[in-house]
């Protein structure tokens, strides 16, 4: 027989989090506490990026001042072209720099001063490729349309010289640029389709700036001051004491949540934790796509997968909830229940970064529109 009094409390907070979720916080592992307040990382039209506001003195001061250009060489095939030569030159100017297309034919060039440029590709059996002008402002992050190198004849031959460090601190630096109205972080989304994939390195420093981020402390604070205003958890009590154990509650979820989900799961089994955005096609193709993305994953292969990072990660910071929430509020059957409302979370979180996110967000690279 269904206990209404037993599942009064689960089924009214889980109504709580999806109105706070609404607000465009992301999913956590308990559906009573709090979404994961990294979706607040999932971005604006191709915009000119202003410099971002920075907390580290003279070196991040530099990296905000200056800018990148990136971008993947392919074949006729679409296959990725790893060793192609790129030399980036002034606009009617002398070459300055010259770099091989790595891993998955990725390429970057970094610390780039405002002004125009010019990228020419060149490949052993191939065309040569001459860019356009390039125009870059301070501290932008400018993504090269993706580069088809055809063949004239002959044998190709590519020497392999990856940097993938390089490319993966990349993909972290225009992550934290990232920010929805400017303010709150939409670290978890790409815009670019053939975004080069994090090391683990990297997913950890994302998801570790993602836990310390202002805005993360913020809205836990609103979190656990709705949940004090409804009587959730009202083991806790009232007043200053029931607030610091609801607050530190919620602030436990977001951190093994975020940890878990986007840092330790996707670092063993290889999986990409962001948000791919597709941007083209109808409607309902790209509304089922978005769905699909909480249980399917790019893994660091660029192959599609079950997503077992943020299944495991939701379930599993469920669990860890049972060490600190109050005894009435534990058991199974609320993990079971807490974990497959955030993969529903997780599933509204990406609509909406589908459909909304990137008409508002701030610091989008110039070229990043989704699925080629």
């Amino acid at each position: 027989m269904f206990d209404a009094v037993r599942w009064r409390k689960p089924l009214l907070a889980i109504g709580c989090i999806l109105v706070i979720f609404c607000s465009f916080m992301p999913s956590s592992a308990v559906a009573q506490q709090s979404f994961s307040l990294t979706a607040h990382e999932s971005a604006l039209p191709n915009a000119r990026q202003p410099q971002a506001t920075s907390s580290s003195g003279a070196n991040q001061s530099q990296q905000t001042s200056s800018g990148a250009i990136t971008g993947t060489v392919l074949d006729t095939n679409g296959e990725v072209l790893q060793g192609a030569r790129l030399t980036l030159s002034k606009e009617s100017g002398p070459a300055i720099r010259t770099i091989q297309s790595g891993a998955d034919g990725q390429f970057a060039f970094t610390g780039l001063p405002q002004g125009v440029y010019k990228l020419t590709v060149t490949a052993s059996g191939m065309n040569t490729f001459t860019s356009p002008p390039i125009s870059l402002d301070a501290g932008e992050f400018h993504i090269v349309p993706a580069i088809t190198l055809s063949v004239f004849g002959g044998t190709t031959h590519v020497t392999v010289t990856a940097n993938k460090e390089q490319l993966a601190e990349q993909q972290v630096q225009i992550a934290v640029h990232q920010r929805i109205a400017g303010v709150i972080p939409n670290f978890y989304s790409s815009y670019d389709w053939n975004a080069p994939p994090m090391q683990a390195k990297q997913k950890f420093q994302l998801s570790l700036r993602s836990i310390i981020d202002p805005v993360s402390f913020l809205t836990v604070a609103g979190l656990a001051g709705a949940e004090q205003y409804k009587g959730i958890f009202p083991a806790y009590g009232g007043g200053i004491e029931g607030y610091g154990k609801r607050y530190g509650a919620a602030f436990a979820n977001h951190v093994s949540g975020t940890l878990l989900g986007r840092a330790v799961f996707p670092s063993i089994f290889h999986q990409d934790p962001r948000y791919f955005y597709k941007g083209k096609g109808s409607i309902p193709s790209r509304m089922l796509y978005a769905i699909s993305a909480a249980v399917v994953a790019r893994g660091d292969n660029g192959r599609w997968q079950p997503n077992y990072s943020h299944v495991l990660g939701n379930f599993s910071a469920a669990a860890i909830s049972n060490l600190y929430y109050p005894a009435s509020d534990r058991g199974a059957s609320l993990v079971v229940l807490n974990g497959l409302a955030d993969i529903g979370a997780n599933a509204v979180s990406n609509v909406i970064r589908e459909f909304v996110l990137k008409r508002i967000t701030s610091n989008v690279p110039n070229g990043s529109n989704g699925q080629p």
